[in-house]
């Protein structure tokens, strides 16, 4: 095997990385102080659930709890065991609850379990037997049919006076299946059911606004109010009365700059076929890097709507996605562009503070969260760090 002078490491540099992801720690707090401020005496959570979504949950969930955040939210106990070595002190509300066999993991890492079942209160009252009181969350289900005790089973929990002691709820939570439309009649439904429960379980916390539901007003807001996709630069922050800063910058490489003649058709399935005399810049990003496939210009279903082609940013101008995207790559047309303006090495913006995230998912068919949750690994990451 020959030998090269380089380095033995799988690290990328980020000026060479074939995708780049650069996140504003300060554009993060900045729009959690901004909530916090509208939340009025409710504290402010933070969810930071599948990876602060997709922006690094370690960084980001440092970077907050150096701000002052206190109470933050995750899926699995592993996310919050990862959490934990950036935000010591802080709760950690584990959303899935605790099962058999990973109990280690939140008696190690100090982290909350959010109790959703008769299943899993059973098996943790058999937890509590062995090792004594400890906090929980139960969470209640006033109209989303997802998780969560029925608004019923709630009150008959409050109400028994045959619980252990060692059973001792420090909140209790809902979720508002509406919370980001302001006129839906199920928000004072659901508003109306919890606070049935919120009351039954007197001197416990309570919490039932995320995004949407902060914007809803001060009676939706509780003991502490849970601000997720609003963090990250999503447009939920305008509903609120500010305008989130942008969060997350991500680019992708040009691999080549080629030339096409009209009538010649472009990437699988030969489903564009060019009417002009072309330049194609050939991009390292595809739906393997989570730039969904609906950004194709013509041959899938999200397309045959007649809207038009997701588009990237280039100096000042945007250009459209060329076909369909595939799972490493997509062609982009430059042909507008002066010639020599695009090479090969450089970057385009997929989205960022030229190509906002909210229309881009638009394009795609989809939402802000599914485009952040969706980002692959191949993304190197920089991170502009908190500075108070």
């Amino acid at each position: 095997m020959t030998d090269f002078p380089f380095p033995e490491t799988a690290m990328v540099d980020f000026d060479a990385a074939p995708l780049r992801l650069t996140v504003d720690l300060n554009a993060l707090v900045e729009n959690w102080r901004s909530i916090r401020r509208i939340s009025g005496k409710a504290r402010t959570g933070a969810v930071v659930k599948a990876d602060a979504y997709g922006l690094g949950v370690e960084d980001c969930g440092e970077a907050l709890f150096s701000a002052g955040a206190r109470d933050f939210f995750v899926m699995t106990a592993e996310e919050g065991a990862s959490l934990r070595a950036v935000a010591p002190d802080a709760r950690i509300f584990v959303l899935a609850g605790i099962w058999p066999g990973l109990e280690h993991l939140f008696f190690e890492h100090d982290l909350v379990p959010v109790i959703s079942s008769w299943q899993q209160l059973t098996h943790w009252m058999g937890v509590l037997s062995e090792v004594g009181p400890y906090p929980c969350v139960v969470q209640v289900d006033t109209g989303f049919n997802r998780l969560g005790l029925s608004v019923e089973e709630a009150l008959e929990l409050a109400d028994d006076n045959a619980l252990p002691q060692a059973f001792s709820p420090v909140m209790v939570m809902s979720h508002l299946m509406c919370g980001d439309e302001a006129t839906s009649p199920e928000n004072p439904r659901q508003l109306a059911a919890f606070r049935k429960v919120a009351e039954a379980f007197e001197g416990v916390e309570a919490s039932l606004a995320a995004t949407g539901g902060i914007a809803l007003g001060s009676a939706y807001h509780f003991d502490l109010v849970r601000p997720g996709i609003a963090l990250f630069g999503g447009t939920g922050g305008a509903s609120l009365g500010f305008t989130p800063k942008v969060t997350a910058t991500a680019e992708a490489r040009i691999l080549q700059v080629r030339d096409a003649k009209a009538g010649e058709a472009v990437s699988y399935g030969a489903s564009h076929r060019l009417t002009r005399d072309s330049r194609i810049a050939v991009a390292c990003v595809g739906y393997g890097d989570g730039y969904p496939r609906g950004l194709s210009s013509t041959g899938v279903p999200e397309r045959l709507d007649g809207s038009g082609p997701g588009e990237a940013w280039f100096e000042g101008k945007f250009i459209p996605v060329l076909g369909r995207i595939t799972m490493d790559m997509t062609m982009f047309d430059v042909t507008d562009l002066p010639e020599g303006a695009i090479r090969a090495g450089d970057y385009i913006e997929l989205f960022g503070e030229n190509r906002p995230l909210a229309s881009l998912a638009t394009s795609a068919g989809t939402i802000e969260y599914d485009m952040l949750a969706g980002l692959g690994l191949r993304y190197q990451r920089s991170y502009i760090p908190f500075a108070d």
